[in-house]
């Protein structure tokens, strides 16, 4: 299991070396003169000479690349342009509302549809079934920025239960930020359950008509029995794929809902950056979402692993 788990390590320190590069040459991209672009075309030769410098443009790309990545390796994310901080610290104060959206739409996504999609499994053939993939097919046709604004509707504007948006910050307490995340947090999380709910249906199908499922009935065992030690444990690879899909899913995600919700996390740092060229910003936000996605996949495929031993000699 360790010579696994140094090689998915690997894998995943390569991927993100990937992504770095990925990232840098994306911002590289962007035509024009970054410094022309933010101090504008009325800028002096001396102005645009020292902004140059200070963004490291006065020297190749692959020398800039080197430099970027050497600092990164110490934690270094440059500084912002548009709030003149470090943009560590400005992903440090984000970073908690994000992960907290995110992981609370996830958590809603699997509460709901791993017990409807083993229960649509089972009941096949009855009304529940159909109710089921109805359901989860009009969830997943609703956008979830759309979705978002009807709970808006609902219960801020007529009912008047919560708030529409914003976010009072932590030190507040739990009970407002509770209140200030949940509506964000059903947006994201029922739209991604209706998805996962069909996931999980089809999955246990194509397990429950194995051969060792039938076998543990013709033994006389129970259906919880059935489904549990035998259905549901051998689908958990399947269901840990998807299941980290969602987390990756709700966290990219997050960046439409914090617009419609007026949450300050992350999503709206990287549109704020984008909008006002804020290049360092835009390069540390970016790297971010996609170092989580790395993680995330590695994480899944050590959950591999552990569960299927046969694919740590694959």
């Amino acid at each position: 299991m360790t010579a696994f788990v140094v090689r998915r390590l690997i894998t995943a320190l390569v991927s993100i070396v990937l992504a770095s590069a990925v990232v840098f040459a994306a911002v590289l991209a962007v035509p024009g003169d970054p410094a022309a672009i933010i101090l504008g075309v009325t800028a002096s030769p001396e102005a645009l000479s020292a902004l140059r410098t200070q963004l490291g443009l006065d020297v190749p790309p692959v020398e800039r690349y080197g430099r970027w990545l050497a600092r990164l390796v110490r934690g270094d994310l440059g500084t912002s342009l548009q709030f003149q901080r470090p943009v560590a610290d400005l992903v440090r104060d984000r970073l908690m509302l994000s992960v907290a959206l995110a992981l609370g739409a996830a958590l809603v996504a699997t509460s709901l549809a791993i017990p409807l999609g083993v229960l649509a499994a089972v009941r096949r053939g009855t009304w529940l079934d159909p109710l089921t993939v109805l359901a989860s097919q009009l969830g997943a046709a609703v956008p979830s920025f759309w979705l978002g604004l009807l709970l808006i509707i609902l219960f801020a504007v007529e009912l008047r239960w919560l708030p529409a948006g914003g976010f009072p910050g932590w030190e507040a307490g739990p009970v407002a930020a509770f209140r200030a995340l949940l509506l964000p947090v059903l947006a994201l999380g029922l739209g991604q359950a209706a998805v996962m709910t069909r996931m999980t249906r089809a999955v246990l199908l194509d397990v429950l008509r194995q051969d060792y499922v039938r076998t543990a009935r013709a033994k006389g065992l129970g259906s919880t029995s059935v489904i549990g030690k035998h259905a549901l444990r051998n689908a958990m690879v399947t269901l840990v794929t998807m299941l980290g899909l969602s987390l990756t899913n709700v966290f990219i995600g997050s960046i439409v809902i914090e617009q419609v919700f007026a949450l300050p996390g992350l999503g709206r740092l990287a549109l704020s950056a984008i909008g006002n060229r804020d290049f360092p910003l835009v390069q540390g936000v970016v790297l971010l979402y996609a170092g989580t996605i790395v993680f995330v996949s590695f994480v899944v495929d050590v959950s591999y692993g552990w569960l299927d031993p046969r694919i740590r000699y694959a």
